[in-house]
């Protein structure tokens, strides 16, 4: 896994993926952070740059890294985007058919994809976590797990998605 990189490729990376010169106020000490497999907590604005934080370490980094998200809405506006950038991120999830989840699926085996956009519920379903959470572990490697818009759950309270209470546990066990 590459952790160490060097002031120079960090920025080259920066701005091959993201066009740009340099990061943001608190930015790279989160990236530099996430590329030393640090668990770390980032609180920015909206507009901040968060999503940056994660996205360029899984392309730094090897394996897929799941990040775990509230919404549908939020997984197609962050994939189309990405996508837009020509970076290989999917998502699953209840707005897919059976055969377009397949098709995913297959792509994240084969290593098509460096980021993978789920609910907290999939994430956590026995069939997902015991089946193909356990497949792509053995095929491509986890990068990381990241918990985007996690704001929901203080401003929507614990009950709004239960499962964001066990994430913890599966964090230990990846």
């Amino acid at each position: 896994m590459k952790t160490a990189i060097p002031d120079d490729a960090l920025h080259r990376a920066l701005r091959r993926w993201f066009g740009f010169e340099r990061f943001r106020p608190g930015q790279e000490a989160v990236v530099r952070d996430a590329l030393a497999a640090r668990d770390l907590l980032a609180i920015m604005p909206t507009g901040g740059g968060k999503s940056l934080c994660f996205q360029l370490p899984a392309l730094l980094k090897d394996g897929v890294m799941i990040v775990v998200s509230p919404l549908i809405a939020l997984m197609q506006d962050q994939v189309r985007l990405l996508d837009e950038m020509g970076i290989a991120a999917t998502f699953l999830n209840s707005s897919l058919s059976a055969a377009e989840a397949a098709q995913r699926s297959a792509a994240l085996l084969r290593g098509d994809y460096k980021l993978l956009y789920l609910a907290p519920e999939r994430l956590l379903s026995p069939e997902f976590r015991d089946g193909f959470l356990r497949r792509l572990i053995d095929a491509q490697g986890i990068s990381a797990l990241t918990i985007d818009e996690a704001h929901c759950v203080s401003e929507w309270g614990h009950d709004f998605r239960p499962e964001y209470r066990q994430l913890g546990a599966l964090r230990e066990s990846l």
